[in-house]
């Protein structure tokens, strides 16, 4: 079976394609530059130079396609044009869906985030849970407005399922979406001192093994206009570089950092962005954000996908032996990244059968 996964240069959509290319699939995998040093080279993985801004390069890519995967997305901190996200995520994922109506593809998998829903009070959102505040994060809004397309589109008949990722973790290069990537690698390195306020904030984190097989339990399993949240534990700050500090061995004495400092340098980061146009480090948006937990429920999930998640203790041991191991092969294409992984995604199995 042929499918078509984009954003395949991501941190999720890599590994999506590897894993459908090691069970069997033939997998087109869709890119801005073919000789991307994060795409996957695999026998079953087909490079295919498209842009979702472009239909007749979707048309071209979906073609003899019976599934899509669409995780591709604009997921940085910080656009020169603003605009670029409601391009990207809006738009492009219209032309998406667009095209899979046209070409009449037998599913549809989206990938949103968990953002959507964004901070939370006391207990864990759901799939059916409103969001309580505003949209203040471009990026949580645009992929807000691109799940009310794919909505629009499955009533118009388009059979597509859209999961929800947190904050995902795991094996897999430093990109820009890879928040946690960069603040464990940052530990290792000891250029990563400080935790927020407290810490006691609460964030959900999901191993990127288990998101990947979710994607693939949704495109087997998922009902078409459902959502569902692939997520994993929730953690605090100070849980999370405790377990840092067991599973790496690495003792750092880390730096306490008030959350109205943090708002403060924000806003000098913002106003140097505006003079100097020289990308921020951090933005106020994100400070505010700080104040509040960001609790998930995976239970939809695991109850109609068989969603799986794999222990946080567990799955930063892995993401800390990864990273610790291709520090020289970061920009190398990894055939075999997952393959000690693929007795896990048991979906994967299914589906392909």
């Amino acid at each position: 079976m042929k499918v078509l996964v984009t954003g395949a240069t991501g941190f999720i959509g890599r590994q999506l394609t590897l894993v459908l290319a090691n069970v069997g699939y033939e997998v087109k995998a869709l890119c801005r530059n073919t000789d991307h040093p994060y795409l996957i080279r695999h026998p079953n993985i087909e490079p295919v130079l498209g842009n979702i801004l472009y239909k007749q390069t979707l048309a071209r890519a979906m073609e003899g396609c019976e599934q899509v995967y669409h995780t591709a997305a604009v997921a940085k901190l910080w656009c020169r044009n603003p605009d670029d996200y409601h391009e990207t995520n809006v738009i492009g994922t219209r032309n998406v869906l667009e095209t899979a109506t046209k070409i009449g593809v037998q599913k549809l998998v989206y990938t949103s985030t968990c953002g959507v829903w964004g901070p939370t009070i006391k207990h864990p959102m759901t799939e059916t849970d409103p969001r309580i505040t505003g949209f203040p994060i471009a990026y949580e809004r645009t992929k807000y407005l691109a799940e009310l397309e794919v909505q629009d589109f499955v009533k118009q008949g388009l059979p597509a399922v859209i999961v929800n990722p947190s904050r995902v973790y795991g094996e897999g290069p430093i990109t820009d979406s890879n928040t946690v990537g960069k603040m464990v690698s940052g530990y290792l390195k000891g250029s990563w001192r400080f935790i927020p306020g407290n810490g006691e904030q609460v964030a959900n984190y999901a191993f990127l093994d288990d998101v990947v097989a979710g994607h693939i339990a949704a495109m087997c399993k998922g009902i078409p206009g459902e959502r569902y949240i692939l997520g994993g534990h929730d953690i605090s700050f100070n849980d999370f570089f405790k377990t840092l500090h067991d599973v790496s061995g690495k003792q750092l004495n880390m730096i306490r950092i008030p959350l109205k400092l943090i708002q403060f340098y924000s806003q000098l980061e913002w106003l140097k962005t505006r003079i100097t146009g020289i990308p921020p480090v951090f933005l106020p948006e994100f400070a505010e954000r700080l104040k509040y937990d960001q609790k998930y429920s995976s239970n939809k999930a695991v109850i109609q996908l068989g969603y799986n998640i794999t222990p946080f203790a567990k799955g930063l041991a892995k993401t800390v032996n990864h990273l610790r191991g291709s520090k020289s092969k970061e920009n190398e294409n990894n055939e075999s990244l997952l393959n000690d992984n693929l007795n896990n995604h048991q979906s994967a199995q299914l589906c392909s059968n």
